[in-house]
């Protein structure tokens, strides 16, 4: 007779390794996080805020806390790879994130959001919903602008003021040049994040839909755009319009620099954009939005800035920079709750129509055309 255990030996170490493979699995997606109970969000906006101030809801606003109150975002989504953790509503559709001031945070912040595994970005559109500086030359405060174009402010050469040559009128210098704004201008695969164009499509059906926004003009904000006299858009209520952002981590503030931010926009869009608004994060987040796409993690076609107008970037005539920054930051922003107003009163407006046409914008982009 021949004996059992060298058949059984065979099907017992089978089975036995086909139960420590299944066990193994299951504990390697419980140690991810990628539980059955889980299913993968799919939002299909995400509002990126930029600072908040104390509690997300409740208290003093920051950038985020209006979006968390009045789009319902109540669950907290826990990201401690990221700055601030995700705020979301019942279903996922719109989460909000804080990103963190300058492009270093955002950066971070965006590509930890990205990269997690929780979350599908691939239809996701991006919505950048802060505020900033203005151009008195191009709006006034509580305005808000759509960026066509986001230039970073930050990589650059530079000289001291006092040590400039006296035929220079500045100390800052493009990437691997040797004087200001100087021809031919650098190609993007040298400079990498230099500059970015936002789908142009999207931007115009974005304003579109917003142009006709009605916005806060209290009397606070009368008293203070009237000192600039000689910039007629700054004597304007506010408005909803497009121009360029630039996104510089160093607060700057001043008429010379106003304009440097002007020509440096003029000479990376090779005059196709005009600088309007100033904040410190929108190259980061535009810049992880474009390497997430090149992972096949987002989609950089559907992301959209918009700023809303805090302070001026400048001085009103007669008045000195120093005095008008110190104004700014000992007094806060001048317009600082009318901005967080006109970015959620103008912003929502696309959120909304995103989700509410979710059937067709979850594949096809929206255009000027659309209703």
């Amino acid at each position: 007779m021949v004996p059992a255990q060298p058949v059984l030996q065979p099907l017992f170490s089978s089975m036995m390794l086909r139960f420590l493979f299944r066990t193994c699995g299951v504990v390697v997606a419980l140690a991810s996080g990628l539980c059955a109970s889980e299913p993968v969000l799919k939002p299909k906006v995400v509002v990126v805020a930029i600072f908040e101030i104390g509690a997300d809801t409740g208290d003093k606003p920051g950038e985020l806390q209006f979006w968390v109150e009045r789009e319902h975002l109540d669950r907290t989504i826990p990201l401690p790879a990221a700055y601030h953790d995700v705020r979301a509503n019942t279903d996922g559709s719109v989460i909000a994130i804080a990103a963190g001031t300058g492009n270093t945070n955002t950066t971070a912040s965006i590509m930890a959001l990205g990269l997690d595994p929780r979350f599908d970005f691939s239809k996701t559109y991006w919505l950048v919903a802060g505020i900033a500086g203005i151009d008195p030359a191009d709006a006034t405060i509580g305005s808000a602008a759509w960026a066509d174009y986001v230039v970073e402010g930050d990589l650059a050469h530079e000289i001291d003021a006092r040590e400039i040559p006296s035929d220079w009128e500045t100390g800052y210098l493009p990437l691997g040049k040797s004087r200001p704004y100087e021809l031919p201008r650098l190609s993007s695969e040298y400079t990498p994040g230099q500059w970015f164009q936002l789908n142009p499509s999207l931007v115009q059906w974005a304003y579109a839909l917003t142009k006709d926004t009605p916005l806060d003009d209290t009397e606070g904000l009368q008293h203070l755009r009237a000192a600039y006299t000689g910039f007629p858009n700054a004597l304007r209520p506010p408005f909803v319009l497009v121009g360029a952002n630039i996104a510089s981590s160093t607060y700057w503030h001043g008429r010379l620099l106003n304009q440097w931010a002007n020509k440096w926009t003029a000479y990376f869009t090779e005059g196709k954009a005009n600088y309007v608004t100033c904040a410190m994060e929108d190259s980061g987040v535009l810049r992880a939005l474009q390497n997430l796409t090149k992972a096949k993690k987002a989609d950089v076609s559907r992301a959209l800035v918009l700023r809303a107008a805090s302070n001026f970037d400048e001085q009103p005539p007669g008045g000195s920079a120093a005095a008008s920054l110190a104004g700014e930051k000992i007094g806060g922003y001048s317009a600082y709750l009318p901005s967080l107003e006109a970015a959620h009163r103008v912003g929502s407006r696309v959120v909304h129509a995103i989700v509410d046409q979710w059937s067709t914008f979850e594949t096809h982009l929206p255009s000027p055309t659309a209703p």
